[in-house]
């Protein structure tokens, strides 16, 4: 999906539509970041129009969010009063409090280690989905609306090591659920929340 790590940390259930689907996707509006800083955890709004947008959400993704729901909802009757989750945030510790994005990020890394896997920034994820998005053809200015950068010549700068070549090996998660395919289509009720009609913005 391509989200900062403050975007994702910082989804509410509200922000994510995920049930009753016509076809299996569902659709994430990001338009708030989670910070720990300065007075302790809050949300904070994206200060610009190209970082507040909408994705859909693939149905695989979907299911997964489900089922964390889930898990979340049995966490929070088991603890009855002492949950902590007063901001509706969808990733939360075990008692419902906001994590720590570097706590987040050394987890992580961890689990790169486990798996005998080369140590990553958590901030690299977003890398991987522009090499992803490029592996399926999607052009750089799809790559920016869905990255939620502010000029399409930072997408361009940050992305030229991809091999032009990537563009025909699709991967089997790419074909299963084409997320660049998706926003290109981009039906009626996935809009992206600039609604400055970026495509012709030139």
């Amino acid at each position: 999906m391509g989200l900062r790590r403050g975007e994702i940390l910082g989804l509410r259930w509200q922000d994510l539509e995920v049930d009753a689907l016509q076809d299996g996707w569902g659709t994430v509006r990001v338009h708030k970041q989670l910070q720990t800083r300065f007075g302790g955890p809050h949300l904070q709004d994206l200060k610009t129009r190209r970082t507040r947008r909408a994705l859909p959400i693939p149905p695989s993704l979907v299911a997964s969010l489900q089922a964390h729901r889930a898990r979340q909802m049995t966490e929070r009757d088991q603890l009855g009063r002492n949950w902590r989750n007063e901001l509706e945030l969808v990733f939360t510790s075990q008692t419902g409090t906001p994590l720590d994005g570097d706590n987040v990020t050394h987890r992580f890394q961890r689990l790169l280690d486990q798996s005998g896997l080369p140590r990553l920034r958590f901030h690299d994820l977003r890398h991987s989905c522009a090499t992803a998005l490029l592996a399926q053809g999607v052009d750089l200015r799809m790559i920016m609306e869905i990255l939620g950068h502010s000029q399409i010549s930072l997408t361009a700068d940050l992305y030229a090591h991809v091999e032009i070549g990537s563009r025909a090996r699709r991967s089997p998660a790419c074909d299963s659920d084409p997320v660049g395919v998706r926003m290109g289509v981009k039906p009626p009720e996935i809009e992206l929340c600039t609604t400055a009609n970026v495509q012709n913005s030139g």
